[in-house]
């Protein structure tokens, strides 16, 4: 047996590696459960945003001059026809097909729009003719003619002036469910008989027809001129002269009336104090689902703005605004006609649009013609691309 022999290199003596190094590709890894995350992206800056916006044009646009009107129908040529002009474009019609809304949805639709007045703010009709001042100067003059009434609601601004034909007014008074017959006649003949004022005494209705008529939305209760809440800003005036102890008004909880004297502390004072007079007060005229109406311009408004503020110079052509806020809806087009027949929809479904979804439809050219009107935007030509839109 020679020396050089060993056991290493015998074949019943394997050598093997420690049980950490081992790999049994039927053992998971420890690393398999845990839930695989992309990489965290970082926001992008306005400038980055702006340069990613669909701008053809890298400068401003020409602008040649502004568009006094914005209305292409020649025929109009007074206020009462620009109402019925304005309240009959307001929205735009339901497609037959691919309208991509089921039935309750297009239900919802067309009973918010048949549930809206036909009334239309004084700075549309304004920005839809020629001159403001001559405008505002007919629209008195119709006023106190009887063709046009003027309803004011108080707390929203130049957008809470709106005029409604008067025809159109007495129409909503007869058809309400509501009313009776006798308080319709008589409150019609109330309204023309005082056809310039924008509220009607207390003592020109009685409490039973001033009652169903405020539950019908025709009258609202106006602000008097004192309230309770004024004896909080005018705690002198509840305290100079009253009868009422010192003791008791300093164990009265902060902020109530009784730490203030009460309520009727100036009267029980024997005075006035200058903001405690009696007065009569009277009803402020309004119109049925008024406040939905609003509420759609103010949001529409500021929703067209918005499109307009993703330009880099916060203008646009005018076609290009009208696509974004179509939503980038198919064509009517022939080409756009032909890949409907076959099957083919290039577009988006008018339902599944922001136009659709959230306005019910309202028509470009409308939006257009009343934030021009509210004086957040004007229309200027150009020499190449028609019209130009730009944010004031």
């Amino acid at each position: 047996m020679s020396l050089r022999f060993s056991a290493a290199h015998s074949s019943r003596i394997k050598k093997s590696k420690p049980p950490a190094f081992k790999h049994n590709s039927s053992t998971p890894s420890p690393y398999a459960s845990l839930p695989r995350r992309k990489p965290i992206q970082k926001s992008k800056s306005k400038a980055e945003q702006h340069d990613k916006e669909e701008d053809l044009f890298g400068d401003r646009l020409d602008d040649v001059g502004l568009v006094k009107a914005l209305a292409n129908d020649l025929t109009l040529r007074d206020v009462p026809q620009a109402v019925q002009y304005i309240s009959n474009r307001m929205f735009s019609p339901v497609p037959q097909q691919s309208a991509g809304m089921n039935s309750t949805r297009l239900a919802e639709v067309l009973n918010f729009r048949k549930s809206l007045p036909p009334v239309v703010t004084v700075s549309h009709v304004q920005a839809l003719l020629n001159s403001p001042t001559t405008v505002e100067r007919e629209i008195a003059e119709m006023i106190k003619g009887g063709a046009i009434r003027k309803v004011v609601v108080p707390g929203r601004g130049g957008i809470g002036e709106v005029l409604i034909l008067v025809r159109d007014l007495d129409s909503m008074i007869h058809e309400n469910g509501v009313l009776e017959q006798d308080v319709k006649e008589r409150f019609v003949k109330l309204l023309h008989d005082n056809s310039t004022a924008l509220s009607i005494p207390r003592d020109l209705v009685s409490a039973s027809d001033a009652r169903i008529l405020m539950h019908a939305g025709f009258l609202t209760s106006a602000t008097p001129g004192w309230t309770s809440t004024d004896v909080f800003s005018r705690p002198g005036d509840g305290s100079r002269g009253t009868l009422t102890s010192l003791d008791s008004i300093s164990k009265a909880a902060s902020g109530s009336l009784a730490a203030v004297g009460g309520e009727g502390a100036v009267h029980s004072a024997g005075g006035t104090g200058g903001g405690a007079k009696p007065q009569i007060g009277s009803f402020s005229l309004a119109i049925p689902s008024v406040g939905p109406f609003l509420k759609l311009l103010m949001s529409a408004r500021s929703h067209l703005v918005s499109l307009l503020s993703k330009s880099k110079f916060r203008e646009a052509p005018q076609d290009m605004l009208r696509e974004r806020w179509d939503g980038g809806i198919s064509g009517d087009d022939i080409a756009s006609e032909a890949r409907k027949n076959r099957g083919q929809f290039a577009g988006v479904l008018p339902g599944r649009t922001r136009k659709f979804k959230q306005f019910y439809g309202l028509s470009f050219e409308f939006i257009l013609e009343e934030c021009v009107g509210a004086g957040l935007i004007e229309v200027f030509e150009t020499r190449s691309v028609g019209r130009g839109v730009r944010v004031i």
